[in-house]
């Protein structure tokens, strides 16, 4: 009955939003229109939070959008010469894509599931046998070994779990290491289908009812399986549940941006509003990691996809097409190690950039049997989204067409495209923050994808031609910097595109200063001029991340409590606690000052299941008015550090972190703002400490030149 009342409230509603989208206004009618409309949606928005207003939101947005691109297509699209023809469809095309993206992305973002544990029956001869991969390639053995110990921590019946070291890189150091600490060590003798390839030649060789995959740096909590696990019991047609990754080292936007760390992580919309969007369309994208997977669903399509170099998604596309279902559980169970370094973030990008494209060309989902119209749409959103490089370059080269050359690429005047865009823009932003918004802050999409446009844009291109071309890459990880540099050669397009904006901008206020001499109307400099700054702005923004910052820790420091015992060289024992703990070293609070300077032997953290005693050296005693110790672990046993993983990385709430701030766009803008001013600042003061460095030196010369 529901169903049917709302059929036919869309009937009657139907026509009333194709009026709106197609009645044509002038310039001061649409004015009024647009803010009539907004003011009221604003106010709606902000007196209530209710689903039912967000959906009233979106559907608003939907129809001023539409009717903006409606406006472009019917009345814009009229060229003086085939330079400008070509230029002005390919900048309407761009439009057209960003309102496919936002349809599509109000489909998935808008009704999330949230997702419970289901949990496991207290008869453990119930639960299934599980066996954990964890698949590696050129990573050294200091990233994997925490990984293989964490699983090892893994809270499950002993007789049903069983974890296996999958070496593509046939080292004898891991084989060594997998036998020392009681894993299985699989190997082949190529390296035919990289990941996907490792992964199906263990299937051959291992027999358990789910197989759980872990990328070799995700460190588990003990708690995953039993999260995990359950929803199998519960449902015989699932065959898939993913996790969210979660980066417990900073990615390249957080560390190398001054303000980074106060926004949230650029992966944090997909592993929340988008995964369980799609988790309630039963479309739940396999990840690659952190993932439980049915080995009977694996072996019905014929084990993991290898025809893409995405093979987690491609995976689970082939699981649902014969019907299997696939689950998202929104707790962050396992945590790994984030791109360190910029370019290495945009070659990982790239990868599943060309990944999702394949896809699109070789098992496009949109044809074929066994997908409901809900999942096609789903995966088409993740496969176009990687599509967005010429859009977003065509975005902000636009007005240097008519600040440079004078051409014209919308015919229209700069008052009526600015009253049909503003209430197109202003209200997808207020919708998305109010949907998103502590997922993804207002305009820091613009940031991410700028970064990456100029890069795979090619890839994607080439790709969507040739879909075979093209090879697995692994991401480095681990990796540390002794000292900060600005990495201008993955940035080098966006400064030649920022360097030609400001050309532009200059030019485009000289002409309307000058607007009688050249004839031109002032209103259309004033729309590209603001168009040219909003561009140049975010370009700024993208160009900051290439500033490196140092990084010399190699593991990270979490706020964790222990009791502990400070052993002294001279025999004298402390109590104290941790005041954070790391797998590298230690910082705590000596509770009697006099020994502050005594020298440290070892410290023995009281552990819930045991002591465990770590010899130490002191890096420093700062802060002497707070006792404040900071301490490095020397040389661990592997069955002491098991336990030292056990407390630091694998406790069950170690990755649970309080959700962000709500969005603010005003004040999102000002923190990009801030950004772009700090890479200035950031840059003027190295370039005096250069300078003085110099100076120095110049002078030890000088004065070493006077001696002799």
């Amino acid at each position: 009955m529901k169903k049917l009342q709302f059929y036919l409230l869309l009937l009657v509603l139907a026509p009333v939003a194709v009026l709106i989208i197609i009645t044509p206004m002038d310039s001061q009618k649409q004015y009024i229109f647009g803010l009539i409309s907004m003011a009221c949606l604003f106010v709606l928005g902000w007196f209530s939070k209710k689903r039912g207003i967000s959906i009233v939101l979106v559907l608003a947005s939907i129809l001023m959008s539409t009717r903006y691109i409606y406006f472009r297509a019917t009345q814009t699209l009229h060229f003086n010469s085939e330079i400008e023809a070509i230029l002005g469809i390919g900048l309407f095309l761009a439009e057209l894509y960003t309102w496919v993206m936002l349809l599509l992305s109000y489909l998935q973002t808008m009704f999330p599931l949230e997702r419970k544990i289901v949990p496991l029956p207290e008869d453990e001869s119930l639960w299934p046998t599980v066996d954990v991969y964890v698949p590696t390639y050129n990573e050294s053995l200091e990233v994997v070994r925490d990984t293989v110990l964490a699983a090892q921590c893994l809270d499950y019946p002993k007789d049903k779990i069983k974890i296996y070291l999958l070496d593509d890189g046939k080292r004898s150091e891991f084989a060594v290491f997998a036998a020392d600490v009681g894993v299985g060590y699989i190997t082949r003798t190529n390296n035919a289908h990289a990941k996907a390839g490792n992964l199906n030649h263990a299937m051959k060789l291992t027999n358990g009812e789910l197989i759980c995959v872990f990328d070799c740096d995700h460190v588990a909590t003990r708690v995953f399986l039993q999260a995990t696990v359950g929803s199998f019991l519960q449902d015989p047609k699932l065959a898939l549940l993913q996790t969210p990754h979660y980066f417990y080292s900073p990615d390249p936007f957080e560390r190398n941006l001054s303000r980074g760390l106060n926004i949230p992580n650029e992966g944090s919309l997909f592993y929340g509003p988008i995964q369980k969007g799609n988790d309630n369309w039963n479309a739940t994208f396999f990840c690659g990691s952190c993932a439980v997977i049915r080995r009977s669903a694996l072996e019905e399509i014929g084990g993991f996809a290898v025809e893409t170099v995405t093979e987690d998604a491609h995976t689970a596309l082939k699981m649902q097409r014969l019907g299997w279902k696939s689950a998202f559980l929104g707790i962050p169970l396992a945590a790994g190690l984030a791109t360190e370094r910029l370019v290495l973030h945009v070659i990982q990008r790239t990868r599943w950039a060309r990944g999702m494209t394949q896809i699109f060309r070789v098992d496009n989902p949109l044809w074929g049997r066994g997908l409901q119209w809900q999942q096609r749409l789903c995966y088409l959103s993740a496969m176009l989204y990687f599509q967005f490089a010429l859009p977003r370059i065509a975005f902000i080269t636009a007005p240097l067409a008519y600040l440079l050359f004078n051409l014209n690429i919308i015919h229209s005047s700069a008052s009526l495209i600015f009253a049909y865009a503003l209430p197109h823009l202003l209200i997808s932003i207020f919708v998305s923050s109010r949907l998103n918004g502590r997922f993804r802050y207002s305009f820091w999409g613009e940031i991410y994808d700028l970064v990456l446009a100029f890069h795979i844009a090619l890839p994607t291109m080439i790709t969507m031609i040739f879909p075979k071309r093209g090879k697995f890459n692994v991401t480095d990880k681990g990796g540390l910097l002794n000292v900060g540099y600005f990495d201008f050669s993955i940035v080098r397009p966006h400064v030649i595109v920022a360097i030609l904006l400001a050309i532009a901008v200059v030019a485009g206020i000289v002409r309307a200063v000058a607007f009688n001499y050249f004839a031109v109307d002032p209103n259309v400099i004033a729309l590209n001029v603001g168009w040219g700054l909003y561009s140049l702005f975010f370009l700024m923004g993208a160009i900051a991340v290439a500033r490196e910052t140092r990084q010399t820790r190699k593991t990270i420091r979490l706020d964790v409590a222990i009791p502990a015992v400070i052993h002294y060289a001279s025999g004298v024992s402390s109590r104290t606690e941790t005041q954070d703990l790391s797998m590298g070293g230690c910082r705590l609070v000596a509770p009697d000052a006099r020994h502050l300077n005594d020298e440290i032997e070892e410290v023995e953290l009281q552990l819930n299941s045991g002591a465990i005693s770590i010899p130490v050296h002191m890096i420093s005693s700062e802060g002497h008015q707070d006792n404040d110790i900071r301490l490095m672990f020397d040389e661990i046993p592997l069955s002491r550090r098991r336990e030292l993983v056990r407390v630091v990385l694998s406790r069950a709430d170690a990755w649970v972190q309080p959700p962000k701030p709500q969005d603010n766009p005003f004040r999102s803008l000002a923190t990009i703002a801030r950004c772009v001013f700090d890479l200035f600042w950031f840059t003027w003061k190295d370039r005096q400490k250069i300078r003085r460095e110099k100076k120095l030196a110049r002078m030890a010369d000088h004065e070493e030149e006077s001696a002799v």
